[in-house]
């Protein structure tokens, strides 16, 4: 590989890799992909060796509110798409900007360190069917994606039934005939327990907390396209919406859910009608939190006892990047601390891609974060004062975007933020950044 010292290493080609690589080339920055799967679509493609998809799985917000603005998705493509839809969808958008070139496919990164101080170039190992490499590169960009390293919980006891985390689910026809106990009931969580209602003997539900559930349709639209023309405080926000979903899901708690001990938007909803539905019909059944596990007997905290064939723990994630000692990263608690969960506070070679969740950012809030983060390397090189004043901000001690939000402490909100002040932001730096260049 020539010339790498111009190049920025851009690693993973999934949505948030993608809009990145696609920003870069517009803007004239050298770099270079590295993928480990042999195309692009990141955790979309049910195939890839990194993929947690299942194949039940769909988009949880509509497609209009989630394609990035450029690269609209096919009318024919249904409002709430297929995992497959999306892979398909990620392929025809890399194709159409030319991207696929740039990258190296089959190609895993083993280690990623700093030549010397913040400027001096990152050092980058990967191997591939040509065997085990390396090169310097200007600068490092991680994409790699947030959901791929399962956060399987502890149990005491012993199960000699089955247990295997959300991650390691593909079929329905996992679960035929099984006594299965989901524990968790995020969306996939509550995805799957439709699956093994249909597909399983008997299906159980163990919750630690409360959830918002909201229907995929309002009015008979997508949900997420109701409202956000007004902007309203969130007192009145919390308020109207909360009215709205006692209108179309009614109370969860007559089924047997846990009341939420928490405030509407503090933590991710579900976006769920099925599991109600359901549970209503009396096709499921909502148990307290794990004690412990004797044989294929499971006991809850509440003293209640059950026999099951399979535990599936769809208990999250954790943010892992293999290739990077934690230190370089900045990690406080559960997350990198990053500006505007991005860009470092002390180096400008070194950016964390996609460490955003928010309800309602889709990608082109994530495409939004590429584009800064390319004007900003553009501004630095062109020595523009408004990259200048970024990079001030950034090294001058920060908070996470929340707008204010108290978000539950768990590690998967621990880099959650508020899309209205995340999104302002952003597209407040490139605008200042586009005011430099021209």
């Amino acid at each position: 590989m020539n010339d790498t010292n111009n190049r920025y290493a851009l690693i993973g080609a999934g949505p948030m890799g993608l809009a990145m690589a696609k920003v870069l080339k517009e803007l004239g920055i050298p770099y270079q992909g590295f993928e480990l799967h042999s195309d692009v679509g990141g955790l979309w493609d049910i195939d890839g060796p990194k993929s947690t998809m299942y194949e039940t799985a769909h988009l949880i917000s509509s497609k209009r509110m989630t394609e990035f603005t450029d690269f609209p998705m096919k009318e024919e493509i249904a409002e709430y798409p297929s995992h497959r839809d999306l892979k398909s969808y990620f392929q025809d958008f890399a194709d159409h900007f030319g991207l696929k070139d740039d990258y190296l496919f089959e190609t895993e990164v083993l280690k990623a360190e700093p030549v010397g101080g913040p400027g001096d170039g990152w050092k980058v190992t990967w191997k591939n069917k040509d065997g085990e490499q390396s090169a310097t590169f200007k600068g490092l960009m991680i994409a790699n994606g947030t959901l791929s390293e399962p956060n399987l919980p502890s149990f005491k006891g012993e199960f000699t039934g089955d247990i295997i985390h959300s991650s390691e689910y593909r079929y329905p026809n996992q679960l035929t005939g099984k006594k299965v106990l989901i524990v968790g009931a995020g969306n996939s969580g509550c995805d799957i327990a439709v699956d093994a209602i249909h597909h399983g003997a008997k299906c159980d539900l163990s919750m630690r907390r409360g959830y918002y559930f909201v229907p995929k349709y309002v009015f008979g639209k997508p949900a997420d396209t109701m409202g956000g023309l007004i902007k309203l405080p969130m007192w009145l926000k919390r308020r109207i919406d909360g009215m709205i979903l006692k209108w179309f899901v009614g109370d969860p708690q007559k089924y047997g859910f846990p009341k939420p001990d928490y405030q509407l938007y503090e933590s991710h909803p579900v976006v769920n009608s099925l599991v109600l539905y359901h549970a209503g019909h009396g096709d499921i059944k909502i148990r307290k939190d794990i004690d412990h596990l004797e044989g294929k007997t499971v006991h809850f905290t509440d003293g209640s006892k059950d026999d099951y064939d399979m535990i599936l723990a769809a208990t999250g994630y954790k943010l892992h990047y293999p290739f990077i000692d934690k230190e370089l990263l900045n990690w406080q608690g559960d997350a990198p601390h990053m500006y505007l969960n991005a860009m470092h506070p002390n180096r400008d070679d070194l950016f964390l891609l996609g460490m955003v969740e928010a309800s309602g950012l889709g990608w082109q809030g994530r495409h939004e974060q590429a584009e800064m983060i390319a004007r900003y390397i553009k501004g630095l090189e062109q020595g523009s004062a408004a990259a200048k004043e970024l990079q001030t901000t950034k090294s001058s001690g920060f908070e996470r975007a929340t707008g204010g939000m108290n978000y539950l402490k768990l590690a998967r909100m621990a880099y959650y933020v508020d899309k209205a002040t995340y999104r302002g932001a952003v597209t407040g730096w490139i605008k200042k950044l586009k005011g430099a260049a021209s």
